[in-house]
């Protein structure tokens, strides 16, 4: 199953350093088991979007090894893919980038033509082969449709896909330089957020998330002094202040980490997928492991 990695520590600029290599439960180590692409998406001072990526698993890709370092950012976007939808190629892998701002997903939807005869001309913002790019052009057009309200055009864009496409999943993490955004629907795959203090609950200890089940590891020394809020497919340490969003919950963290919450979806989708209606390359992509 893909996994999904968000970090916002707006407005303050700070390091969130991915152990590709030497932690036991690396982004490396995690891609023997999700193996189709890794990326990862920063914003710099100016917020020009930076987004590295490779159609390849984390434990192969040298560049991605040497350019992982302690890069600054408000925001961060990470993702390891397993292939659900595409060809394993560079245009295929996460984080997109529309706008200015950065996308990844985990799931799958269906109903690919219907989605592309709703898009129309904005079918032109998508580059790859992907149900996710297609999704992510879907806001895009409805958020420049009301006025560039984000929050109104995740609303329209997740309603018309739930109500018109099959779908198994639409978890997704979205950030600007400044605000990030997270949605789980429905209760196909989880989704977690964690507000944290600066310095962790005994407010001395850097930012140092181990997962759980050995996925994904984020350090950084500089969130000592900056609190911060994550989002991640799983709870990643054993902080008991991870919170499961709730099925169509959207998550909104603002330029000064505010936190709201709305119930964006309380009905199932139209047309609900489950792993027994998927090709079995897309079903094998779901399985948690």
């Amino acid at each position: 199953m893909c996994r999904l990695f968000g970090l916002s520590s707006a407005p303050r600029r700070s390091r969130a350093t991915f152990w590709l290599l030497d932690a036991p439960d690396s982004l490396r180590n995690q891609s023997h088991r999700e193996p189709d692409g890794v990326g990862l998406g920063h914003f710099e001072a100016d917020g020009t979007p930076v987004v590295h990526k490779a159609p390849i698993a984390a434990y192969r890709d040298r560049d991605f090894a040497e350019q992982a370092r302690d890069v600054e950012s408000t925001t961060f976007l990470a993702h390891i893919r397993f292939a659900s939808t595409g060809s394993l190629d560079h245009r295929n892998t996460h984080p997109f980038e529309q706008d200015g701002r950065l996308f990844a997903h985990n799931g799958v939807i269906e109903g690919l033509e219907e989605l592309d005869a709703h898009l129309g001309a904005d079918r032109s913002l998508v580059q790859g082969e992907t149900d996710s790019e297609r999704f992510f052009a879907l806001i895009t057009r409805e958020t420049r449709a009301h006025g560039g309200d984000l929050t109104a055009g995740i609303a329209q864009a997740t309603r018309w896909i739930a109500a018109h496409l099959p779908v198994y999943s639409l978890n997704f993490v979205l950030t600007t330089p400044e605000e990030l955004w997270a949605l789980r629907y429905p209760d196909t795959h989880e989704l977690y957020e964690l507000c944290r203090a600066a310095g962790g609950d005994t407010r001395q200890r850097h930012l140092d998330h181990t997962g759980t089940a050995g996925r994904m590891r984020i350090r950084s020394h500089d969130l000592a002094v900056a609190p911060a809020v994550v989002v991640a497919s799983e709870r990643m340490d054993d902080n008991p202040h991870w919170r499961l969003l709730e099925p169509g919950e959207l998550l909104h963290v603002g330029p000064r980490r505010h936190v709201t919450r709305r119930t964006l979806l309380t009905d199932e989708p139209a047309h609900r997928l489950t792993l027994a209606d998927l090709r079995p390359q897309a079903a094998a992509s779901q399985h948690t492991l």
